[in-house]
């Protein structure tokens, strides 16, 4: 489920190249969208463009460079801050056209919020805390790329996402990344919980029935409720030849939701706001609104990996 955070929407939208920017102006004499101040000479415009983009398009994941146009840089009358038209296009031919404000080196910048862009670009988040190991996974161990996931079954936006990363875990990616499920059920879904522990529990009897009770919740999510979540398990249960009275009894205990509750903790440790949330090498991407972007941001890090083994 989403939540009706703003720079969350907007960080979808920027990802799916439909930028949605929100830039306070305060017009103090001067009002930057309907103002052409004249360039300065002191102004550096141009010689960071490319680096300046590739920077843009990773901390913003467009797939392709040539959506972002740069204009020219003009001196603003508050001293050392310039400006420049940004411009982002997607495939299908919109586009939306904001202001970039910087310093003369462009190395800090304004666009809706402050951004560093002397420092790494992907906003890439410490996995050192988060606990990974007997969790649910997909993939090699070995695996260059490990996608983290922050789901609930009961999320829509997330068994959307379940089909994707399993159909790339097996074919695209094949061996090349590892997926790590975590659960992050929101209080919001009556039933989420209980699946959870019910998944949770039959991966300790058999791993691989981790994966068969989150396809089967996620495709009949709209038949499943809170009264019959129970009924739905027992379905499974059977169907995955599972010891049903020591899942139940799995399903009750303190150690069962402590385990989820240990992911939730790791969710809150690394900005989790909504379902699903993916850390791909510790890379944020939410609600994976594009196949594009999965893809640049593996491709990415594997070509990274590549140039650091050379």
């Amino acid at each position: 489920m989403r939540t009706p955070n703003l720079l969350i929407r907007s960080r979808r939208l920027i990802a799916s190249s439909v930028i949605v920017i929100v830039v306070g102006i305060v017009t103090m004499p001067w009002d930057a969208r309907a103002a052409s101040p004249a360039p300065s000479p002191a102004a550096t415009a141009g010689t960071r463009d490319p680096a300046l983009i590739a920077f843009l398009q990773k901390h913003f994941k467009i797939p392709n460079p040539d959506l972002i146009k740069l204009g020219p840089v003009s001196e603003t009358p508050i001293k050392g801050i310039y400006a420049r038209p940004l411009t982002v296009s997607n495939d299908k031919g919109q586009s939306i056209s904001t202001i970039l404000f910087s310093d003369k080196a462009e190395t800090k910048g304004i666009i809706g919020t402050y951004i560093d862009m002397s420092g790494e670009p992907w906003g890439r988040m410490s996995m050192s805390q988060i606990h990974l190991d007997d969790r649910p996974t997909l993939g090699p161990a070995d695996a260059p790329v490990t996608i983290v996931e922050f789901a609930d079954f009961e999320c829509p936006y997330c068994a959307h996402a379940f089909s994707v990363l399993e159909t790339i875990a097996s074919t695209n990616y094949k061996g090349k990344i590892k997926v790590v499920y975590k659960n992050y059920p929101l209080n919001v879904h009556p039933w989420a919980m209980k699946a959870a522990a019910a998944a949770e529990c039959a991966r300790l009897q058999n791993p691989e029935a981790f994966w068969q009770f989150a396809r089967y919740f996620y495709t009949n999510q709209g038949s499943i409720t809170a009264q019959n979540v129970q009924d739905h398990v027992d379905k499974i249960v059977g169907s995955q030849k599972l010891d049903d009275a020591s899942l139940k009894a799995c399903m009750d205990s303190k150690q069962t939701a402590e385990r989820i509750q240990q992911d939730q903790i790791d969710g809150a440790l690394v900005k989790v706001s909504s379902t699903p949330t993916f850390l791909i090498n510790g890379i944020p991407v939410v609600g994976l609104p594009d196949n594009k972007i999965v893809d640049f941001v593996i491709d990415s890090e594997l070509a990274a990996k590549t140039s650091a083994g050379k």
